[in-house]
């Protein structure tokens, strides 16, 4: 039934995104039609609209026009192409010089129109497209114009920057007005945003698009989740390893990167009078083949689970580059495991459970797929299909749920991809299991099995958080910057009331201090004393501030508020210790009351 009414949304909202054009052409003659596909969340089309920029108030009179057309029950029509090139010169005499680039391309594909018509069978527009549709826009419900930018044509920057119109359709209003309200709250979750406002991270000019700047204070976060994944790691039997930043381009034939990822490379010259190039590493398994190459091994040494902290370098567009989640460099929680086929169920399986209990400390579900055999593949059918059939064993003895995502695995193996979904209910791409029966060939890496034939292992790639970058811009999202106590840049504030009773936080803040606890001491007095403590706890976001005034001073105690709480009482700041270790220890799950 799920995937029944999923296939009914994506039918309407390409066809509410016909519907939008036909409007957009009505009120703009002018306007030449791009590309207008149904995607996750919504659709968008692409205009060229010679001397019009779109705003807000143009979305609302696009909006009123759809209303309209939609008003009229129009119907949906396939037509098949008689004659392609007399279409293609027809668009081209109409100026409709995107959907005739399109249809050239595709002029020995049986191509098909979708013709608009009215209620006496007029066609009102017509687009290039394969379907299906739904049969007339009487069963359009729900909609709502969300936002203009630009895209260049076909994604090239070389080519004309074209205006995006992005919007969204649902079958129910109550659906569009629940999906309004996550957007809403989104924006105020921005990573983007709370990165200024917390001082959290910065992409320069200077440096690049796509290269951060981690500040101490996104730092110090960053540091928590590294330290309980070295922990963990070594509780699960990894090793963990460090590889260099770039090698020789030999490497990267070996491999298979250079046939199938170079346009994501960058290439490095060693010196004008040299032909030995270098590539800055986008990947770390070559580095980990060749550690496990480095030393005989038998199948008593396996499964062998090498891990690493390790920064690589993608080239993307630069269009497609936005704040921690979409950039150029960036730290993989990468490993591989090296392991027999008999291993290899089990292995998957541990590597779920680390998954499942990882994103269980940041109160993190999560959904499955199975990405299958790209086009541009390396090895052979045979491997690829063990591979794919192993990847399920495992999942299906758990009695999981999981999506089949066709063809779009990595060039060298099928993998399981988990997409978490955060606080607002929005699904993020994190952890993913790849297995790979090709690089050990490749490489020629060897085991010595028990009867003494020397075999080759199969290699798991697998990373639980992603990229640091990427997760960490999920987590500023997902907590909207208001880290809980374990992860928080500053744990506690103090402020004393007067200048009196500085003394005594002091002596608080030395032993909070001493302790390890993250600590603010606030001793500037040009702003009132509630404004302070709401500015910490609401701006700066900080979980706990501690107040001391007379009769906290003559009690030994101190008065707490707790952020998003308020007030919660006084007690003696060495109970208020053992209670916040034991609430960051927990990673929140006892959490100071």
């Amino acid at each position: 039934m799920e995937k029944d009414n999923n296939e009914k949304l994506h039918t309407m909202r390409h066809s509410c995104s016909h519907i939008m054009a036909a409007a957009v052409k009505e009120l703009y003659p002018q306007a030449k039609i791009a590309i207008g596909p149904a995607i996750e969340n919504g659709f968008y089309y692409d205009f060229d609209i010679e001397g019009v920029t779109l705003t807000d108030e143009s979305l609302k009179e696009i909006e009123k026009k759809m209303k309209h057309l939609i008003a009229q029950n129009l119907t949906f029509e396939k037509y098949v192409i008689p004659d392609v090139q007399a279409q293609i010169d027809e668009f081209k005499n109409q100026g409709e010089i995107y959907k005739a680039e399109l249809l050239e391309e595709h002029k020995n594909d049986n191509p098909t129109l979708y013709l608009t018509k009215d209620k006496d069978g007029k066609v009102l527009f017509n687009d290039l497209c394969s379907g299906p549709h739904i049969e007339s826009t009487k069963e359009i419900k729900a909609f709502k114009l969300l936002s203009v930018a630009g895209a260049y044509w076909r994604g090239n920057e070389k080519n004309k920057m074209l205006q995006r119109i992005y919007a969204t359709a649902f079958l129910s209003k109550e659906e569009l007005d629940e999906y309004i309200n996550q957007i809403e709250e989104a924006k105020k979750r921005d990573h983007r945003k709370l990165g200024t406002q917390l001082d959290l991270f910065s992409v320069r000019e200077e440096i690049g698009a796509g290269l951060v700047l981690w500040h101490p204070n996104l730092y110090t976060v960053r540091e928590q989740i590294e330290n309980y994944w070295r922990s963990e790691h070594r509780k699960r039997g990894y090793v963990i390893v460090q590889t260099p930043q770039l090698a020789k381009s030999k490497l990267w034939e070996i491999s298979g990167h250079i046939d199938h990822y170079k346009e994501n490379m960058f290439f490095i010259q060693k010196d004008e009078d040299s032909d030995e190039q270098f590539i800055v590493k986008p990947m770390n398994c070559p580095f980990h083949i060749l550690i496990y190459q480095s030393q005989r091994h038998s199948y008593r040494d396996l499964p062998l689970r090498m891990a690493e902290l390790g920064t690589v370098y993608r080239r993307e567009k630069s269009g497609a580059l936005g704040g921690l989640t979409r950039v150029q460099g960036f730290t993989q929680d990468d490993a591989h495991i090296f392991c027999t086929p008999e291993q290899l169920v089990d292995e998957i399986n541990a590597i779920i459970d680390f998954v499942a209990d990882t994103m269980a400390i940041f109160n993190m579900s999560f959904e499955v797929e199975l990405s299958t055999r790209p086009e541009s593949y390396v090895g052979e059918l045979k491997n690829w299909e063990l591979a794919e059939a192993g990847l399920k064993e495992a999942m299906d003895k758990r009695g999981m749920k999981y999506e089949i995502n066709e063809g779009d695995g990595a060039f060298y193996g099928p993998k399981i991809d988990f997409k978490v979904k955060d606080a607002i209910g929005r699904t993020w791409q994190c952890a993913t299991i790849q297995l790979d029966f090709n690089l050990p060939e490749r490489f020629d890496i060897k085991y010595q099995d028990k009867d003494g034939v020397l075999k080759t292992p199969v290699m798991l790639h697998r990373v639980i958080f992603g990229s640091m970058e990427r997760f960490h811009g999920i987590l500023i999202e997902h907590y909207a910057g208001a880290f809980p106590a374990w992860l928080a840049p500053q744990q506690v504030a103090l402020v004393p009331i007067a200048d009196r009773h500085n003394e005594y936080m002091e002596g608080i803040y030395k032993k909070l201090r001493e302790k390890g606890i993250r600590v603010i001491f606030d001793d500037d007095k040009s702003e009132s004393m509630n404004y302070r403590i709401r500015d910490y706890l609401q701006n700066k976001k900080v979980p706990y501030v501690l107040i001391a005034g007379d009769k906290e001073i003559s009690e030994n105690t101190v008065a707490i508020r707790k952020r998003g709480v308020g007030q919660i009482g006084t007690m003696g700041i060495d109970e208020f210790i053992g209670k916040l270790e034991c609430e960051i220890n927990s990673k929140g799950k006892q959490e100071i009351k």
